[in-house]
């Protein structure tokens, strides 16, 4: 049997961890949810933002039958990701401590650079995700990024003003902290979209951490773990491997193909127009659902 994969952010920006997850678990089923209607999180109280994220959990395990769970959202990661865990009776998985374990392991200097939203930054989980591995990390938000990649200006003059900007004054900032940082963290899902912008700009050897990619590989190694222990298979595109039982589930038989089902609390047309450039295929019929206020 296959299992299901719940994905769920505020919005659509989480469809690049999909997207890393389809790389990796081809064949399985996925339920992905974006709470558009309630969007942005960032500027919710804590309480607020852990009900509407346990709302959405819920929705994707007890309607879409999910056996496991991926937060694909920077802002519920950090602050309602022990709401969730107790809203549902799943394995959970947000996006924060993945990307910081994998700055972990490419950073040699031990200093670390991280851009994210105004949200995300000032929840400040990304510094204590990369300080509890042993890192220093300056954050920087860079609030114009998103609606640049919303705009579809991902190749654009005025983005790569943006971000040579952006990352200039980050350097500049290490520089005054005695900071000799060799990795940058992307903290958004929005930003692999920018990843080419964002690497022409970056001193030569300095390595990119995508958090979406991250966090599909902690997906795979995390849910194999919680479903069996026996002997491992390797999966498509990863370095990573799941049991013999858990492969066959996400389907190494090519007759059973991804299947994605895409949820919105509002705004599905945007969904549909926007969503194929995260996800790098087309999106298909997004269904509306109302989880209440």
């Amino acid at each position: 049997m296959t299992p299901t994969i719940g994905v769920f952010d505020s919005g659509f920006g989480g469809l690049t961890v999909l997207r890393a997850l389809i790389e990796r678990l081809p064949q399985a089923r996925f339920a992905f949810l974006g709470d558009t209607a309630r969007l942005p999180y960032g500027s919710k109280s804590r309480r607020t933002i852990a009900r509407y994220a346990a709302q959405s959990a819920q929705f994707l395990v007890r309607e879409q039958g999910a056996e496991f769970l991926v937060i694909a959202c920077n802002t519920a990661s950090a602050l309602a990701l022990d709401a969730i865990q107790d809203a549902v009776p799943v394995p959970v998985l947000g996006v924060i401590e993945p990307g910081a374990s994998a700055a972990r392991a490419a950073s040699r200097t031990g200093d670390v650079l991280v851009i994210a939203t105004e949200a995300t930054v000032h929840s400040h989980a990304y510094s204590a995700a990369c300080g509890a591995q042993g890192l220093r990390a300056l954050e920087k938000a860079c609030p114009l990024l998103v609606p640049l990649v919303e705009e579809g200006w991902t190749d654009h003059p005025v983005t790569a003003e943006v971000i040579q900007i952006y990352l200039a004054e980050l350097n500049a900032d290490a520089a005054l902290a005695g900071l000799n940082p060799d990795t940058l963290l992307l903290g958004c899902t929005h930003y692999p979209l920018l990843r080419p912008l964002i690497e022409r700009n970056l001193p030569a050897g300095m390595r990119v951490i995508d958090s979406a990619e991250a966090a599909a590989e902690a997906a795979v190694r995390f849910f194999g773990a919680k479903i069996d222990a026996g002997c491992p298979i390797p999966l498509a595109g990863s370095g990573q491997a799941l049991s013999a039982p858990v492969a066959e589930r996400v389907g190494e038989n090519p007759a059973h193909p991804t299947e994605i089902r895409c949820f919105a609390t509002d705004s599905v047309e945007k969904f549909e127009r926007l969503g194929s450039r995260f996800l790098g295929r087309p999106v298909g019929k997004v269904e509306l659902v109302d989880l209440g206020g």
